[in-house]
């Protein structure tokens, strides 16, 4: 998922969800304000009032709007590299050299995603994001069985135990001392790779489809 989806607002709308991102970015949740992000906002505050009731369905607005430019990204796109992209992917997720207002907006995700246990804005919102990754790792595997690439195997089980595992290092990284671990983690997914996915004849990533990189 590209991180400079707001980098162009388009209009009123997303110009209030570029600035709901940028507070949530720098702020957290916790602290979030209608007023905070009205201030944020470079046209007149009450704009935000208007549009919405508040700082939830502003912030669900905000997560709905960038996980749909994803999926936009996804449509028509032939995947011709699989197990580059797929490696893209997992460096994506996992790397331990990340911008900083990125790592600053997944701790937020962090937190958000705590109140899908008791919000169930939150966690239709959150179970849907679940099941658009899911469906993007599966499409690369699918696609590499097919073109002879990856060994066969049941592409949606592993993609499931790829977006767990990765969800479970992006959740640590922010409530962890130290990101030494990550490498662990990525080896030990490359070995699951090797072994349950890639076939032998599969080759590294290739520098094709150089593309997918900034679509992440």
């Amino acid at each position: 998922m590209s991180d400079d989806v707001f980098s162009d607002p388009d209009g009123t709308r997303e110009e209030i969800l570029a600035a709901t991102y940028r507070c949530l970015r720098d702020e957290g949740y916790a602290d979030l304000t209608i007023n905070a992000i009205g201030e944020e906002f470079e046209k007149s505050p009450s704009l935000v009032y208007r549009h919405y009731d508040s700082k939830d369905d502003l912030v669900i607005a905000c997560l709905g709007y960038m996980l749909e430019r994803f999926e936009r990204q996804l449509v028509d796109e032939a995947i011709t590299d699989p197990r580059g992209r797929l490696e893209r992917f997992i460096e994506w997720a996992s790397s331990d050299d990340i911008p900083a207002e990125r790592r600053q907006f997944l701790s937020t995700l962090v937190e958000l995603r705590t109140r899908a246990v008791y919000d169930e804005a939150y966690r239709c919102y959150f179970t849907r994001s679940d099941e658009v990754f899911v469906r993007y790792v599966s499409d690369m595997i699918q696609a590499g069985i097919d073109q002879g690439r990856f060994q066969e195997c049941e592409p949606d089980g592993v993609a499931e135990t790829l977006v767990t595992l990765l969800h479970g290092a992006m959740n640590r990284r922010p409530t962890h001392e130290g990101e030494a671990w990550l490498g662990d983690v990525r080896d030990e997914l490359e070995a699951y790779l090797e072994a349950r996915v890639y076939s032998d004849s599969t080759e590294g990533a290739s520098e094709s489809d150089e593309n997918d990189r900034s679509q992440l």
